[in-house]
């Protein structure tokens, strides 16, 4: 039975330009919804899989405002079993801030129930500042081994396999548990709540508790939003007349000789 925790935060849910706030702080969330990026998606949805396959459970926990309560019922609405809010102004906060929190969770889980979770799930970085520490940060306050970047995680007893696609081919690493992971959305598909699922998530009360400590805050500069990347096309021809000069082409890739 694996017992996982998924920490999950809202971000705002820019479908066009992402504009920051007048201190490059923050992004602007002030004329948009709110959302989970795809990596805390996929996170969640692999956490669901494997509480499911191993009659286990799945614990959704948010650092941040009380508004977050409707990511956290989100990932109710999948299959996750328990919500945690700890509930903080998230302008306040930081890395090492949300890892404390997530760590002061956990080591209160593990008092009350003498028993740790089998593996904390994260999301691989923040859609909305880019921050990726948290996985990390948490690990060394837990004293745990870390992966980030995973795409698929299988448990099998007190082992967990994890799996990347990068450049290179395919990384697999296995790590005893308890462990911590960082999902990288591309291995699972995520679901989203049915109308029953919704309902469902509606009557599973969740657990509020405030910050252990005050913020130490990221110490961030600023936020830069990148340009938008150029792109060039190049015309082969039309018709047949075109075929040449795609042979050519298909060459210098290598795909064909």
């Amino acid at each position: 039975m694996a017992d996982v925790l998924v920490c999950v935060k809202r971000v705002p849910d820019f479908s066009g330009e992402v504009l920051l706030s007048d201190d490059a702080q923050s992004a602007d969330a002030r004329y948009v919804g709110h959302t989970l990026s795809n990596h805390d998606l996929c996170a969640v949805e692999t956490a669901v899989q494997l509480a499911a396959a191993t009659g286990g459970s799945a614990t959704v926990l948010t650092v941040g405002s009380a508004d977050a309560v409707e990511q956290l019922r989100t990932a109710l609405g999948v299959g996750c079993t328990a919500a945690v809010l700890v509930e903080a102004d998230p302008v306040t906060l930081g890395p090492a801030d949300v890892a404390r929190e997530v760590a002061a969770v956990v080591a209160d889980h593990e008092a009350s129930r003498g028993a740790a979770y089998d593996l904390v799930l994260l999301g691989n970085d923040a859609a909305d500042s880019g921050d990726f520490q948290v996985g990390i940060r948490l690990a060394r306050l837990l004293d745990r081994p870390v992966v980030t970047g995973v795409q698929t995680v299988t448990l099998d007893g007190d082992r967990v396999t994890l799996v990347s696609d990068v450049a290179e081919g395919r990384e697999t690493y296995r790590l005893p548990t308890p462990a911590v992971v960082t999902v990288l959305e591309g291995g699972v598909e995520p679901r989203y709540p049915t109308i029953t699922g919704r309902m469902k998530a509606k009557k599973i009360p969740v657990e509020e508790r405030a910050l252990s400590a005050e913020p130490v805050g990221s110490g961030r500069v600023r936020l830069r939003v990148p340009a938008p990347q150029s792109s060039t096309s190049t015309l082969l021809g039309e018709g047949p007349e075109a075929a040449p000069a795609v042979v050519d082409l298909l060459q210098q890739l290598g795909v064909a000789r």
